[in-house]
């Protein structure tokens, strides 16, 4: 079995940009703007979770838009699976949830995090055993994780993105861009046929992945540590492992035996899994040591099943890294997920910052192109995300390094014999191996209690790229990272501009501005609905529903902005636009604002701005809100 080169589907290629020149600066003459095949507002290039993302959110606000992809379908490889609880939020906001949670039911019951010598073995760990034990997320969200991997989430978001009528182009490859002070103009190429297409944007999102062509054509840099290590994720079925690993759910189990260290992932739980070996390319193993009899071996020695049956169906190698763009915007080019950012998959941050970039670029976008806000909230979208991601990839650096088993030696400059196992030879230094978007916590679940793993300073399987959940006096637990992150800056007004981007522990959301709202269960005439669920095409204005909040609803009503307010109670009869909270729950305390406040919340159910309060003048502090954001409102 052959290797997939770099990646498992997509290898980037480098689309070249011709120098914008005079009209970069918007002379206005539209010269290019005629010349062209096809127009729409939105160009996204990159059809995998973040640009497919990307088009199910800018459908769901009406935004025309095409998707490119030079790959000729969908990923196979099965990776990037953790999807935590706030893409959760996003996806069923957008009405996907239950299709993906139906796309990956074969694996809903894995939510253990294992550590052993050998699958077969006694010698064996639970790091923990629940992502979100004893339910308590339930009290945050009404979403919970998703163990989906790519292979399986990404035709789910395509058939979804086709019922929406967006197009998306398999197949086809972004060759070159030029873009002016109105647009974009992307060149496009049919890799089958070869026929080429100049497609004109208004604005081009690359979703390109992490050696972006985009990004590179565009000259914007990276900085960070660059590569932290490398792996060979290997495919391979067996009908006889599933006996030895019995009743255990895991995500992922990290083996520690010298000649099979690694991580074992299932994907069906009975014939299909995946195995990620360490790899050292900077010291000279090379992937063509990585025979398929050598795989076998290591993989058996691992299992501790001398005889197992092993058919190797596939090998991908794969990098971490922690590298984040200078810049997320260059004109009318937006960069998003690993073009934008890369980061170490403990931890499983990576594609879920990604699918976030992509729902707070496309929100802010659809309110551009819709005139319900000035072009200047574009800007927004690099001060709020690139602190998160920047935050974000150190966490998940600093995960994987107290993960690092100590005392493992380098491989040797050339690999072992063929057959021989890919384990550790004498010498070796710290090896690292982990499942992509795989990690302790991946669904953002609370920890339990205090961590049940190994002594401090011992992590899983020669650094296998997870470990223990976060607590005391160990790492922040990941919640904080999935929910608790916030914007100090941008189309927020009362932020703290002190507040870090991602919390060292967790709060529960409290209302404050830049942060996620709160989650609270509603009635809304006849149906039960969580708050989150509101938030999506337009800005929410939630203030109370007796005569307390009449001034501010008077003040919205005479605004005319594209705004949505609704009157909260505890106690009254719910209908369209008075919603009832559960068990009298306290709206407004939960929001952080008396019973004559209002709170705004944004279409990505962030937190714009809130009154602890009345306002002497309703209208003037909603007007002054409103210009703050680049709301356009009425006269």
């Amino acid at each position: 079995m052959s290797f997939e080169k770099n990646n498992p589907r997509r290898t980037a290629g480098r689309a070249s940009t011709r120098s914008p020149g005079p009209d970069r600066a918007g002379n206005g003459n539209g010269s290019e703007a005629r010349d062209h095949d096809e127009h729409v507002p939105v160009l996204v290039v990159g059809g995998s979770l973040v640009g497919l993302s990307a088009s199910v959110f800018l459908s769901r606000l009406g935004v025309r838009h095409m998707v490119v992809e030079r790959h000729s379908g969908t990923s196979r490889h099965p990776r990037g699976r953790g999807n935590n609880v706030r893409t959760m939020e996003l996806f069923r906001t957008a009405g996907i949830e239950d299709g993906i949670r139906a796309a990956s039911a074969v694996l809903a019951d894995n939510h253990g995090i294992l550590q052993a010598e050998t699958i077969a073995g006694d010698e064996q760990e639970w790091l923990f055993k629940e992502i979100d034990p004893g339910g308590g997320l339930a009290r945050f969200s009404p979403s919970s994780w998703c163990l989906c991997s790519q292979n399986d989430l990404e035709p789910v978001l395509v058939r979804y993105a086709a019922e929406l009528g967006a197009p998306v182009r398999f197949g086809t490859e972004l060759v070159g861009f030029t873009q002016d002070a109105s647009g974009v103009t992307a060149e496009l190429v049919a890799r089958d046929t070869g026929e080429r297409r100049t497609v004109r944007a208004d604005y081009l999102v690359a979703a390109d992945g992490p050696r972006s062509p985009v990004r590179e054509g565009l000259g914007i840099p990276v900085s960070g540590p660059g590569d932290l290590f490398h792996n060979v994720s290997i495919t391979f079925t067996s009908k006889r492992l599933a006996e030895f690993v019995g009743e255990r759910r895991f995500i992922v189990c990290y083996l520690t035996h010298p000649q099979g260290e690694g991580a074992l992932l299932p994907v069906d739980n009975t014939e299909r899994w995946v195995f990620h070996a360490p790899w050292h390319p900077e010291q000279g193993e090379s992937l063509d040591a990585f025979t398929d009899e050598r795989c076998i071996a290591h993989i058996r020695a691992g299992m501790g099943v001398p005889d197992l049956d092993v058919q190797i169906t596939g090998k991908a190698p794969w990098h971490a890294a922690e590298r984040v763009a200078e810049h997320y915007r260059d004109g009318r080019v937006f960069l998003a997920g690993d073009s934008a950012h890369e980061m170490s998959p403990t931890g499983a941050f990576g594609s879920n910052t990604g699918i976030q970039d992509a729902h707070n670029l496309a929100w802010k976008i659809a309110a551009v192109v819709a005139g319900h806000a000035d072009p200047a909230l574009l800007d927004t979208y690099e001060a709020e995300r690139r602190p998160v991601a920047l935050a974000t990839a150190m966490r998940a650096s600093t995960r994987s390094a107290e993960h690092s088993h100590p005392g493992y030696a380098a491989p040797p400059i050339a690999g072992p014999p063929a057959g021989a196992p890919v384990g550790p030879p004498a010498g070796a230094g710290p090896r690292k191996a982990g499942p992509p978007e795989t990690g302790p916590h991946a669904g953002g679940g609370p920890p339990a209690g205090p961590p049940s793993g190994p002594p401090a300073g011992r992590g899983p399987g020669g650094g296998t790229g997870g470990g223990p959940p976060g607590g005391a006096g160990r790492q922040p637990g990941v919640l904080g990272v999935v929910l608790g992150y916030r914007y100090a800056a941008g189309a927020v007004v009362g932020a703290d501009p002190e507040a870090p981007a991602v919390p060292e522990a967790f709060r529960p959301p409290d209302g404050a501005p830049g942060t996620r709202a709160p989650h609270a269960w509603v009635r809304r005439g006849g149906e039960r609905v969580s708050l989150l669920d509101l938030y999506e095409t337009q800005f929410v204005l939630l203030t109370a529903a007796g005569p307390e909040g009449e001034p501010w609803r008077r003040a919205a009503a005479g605004l005319g902005a594209h705004l949505a307010v609704y009157r909260v109670a505890s106690d009254e009869a719910a209908s369209d636009d008075v919603l009832v909270t559960d068990d009298g729950l306290d709206w407004a305390a939960l929001h952080g604002v008396g019973g004559e406040g209002a709170v705004l919340v944004r279409p990505d159910g962030f937190v714009a701005w809130r009154s602890p309060g009345a306002a002497a003048d309703a209208e003037r502090e909603l007007r002054d809100v409103a210009a703050a954001l680049s709301l356009r409102v009425g006269a």
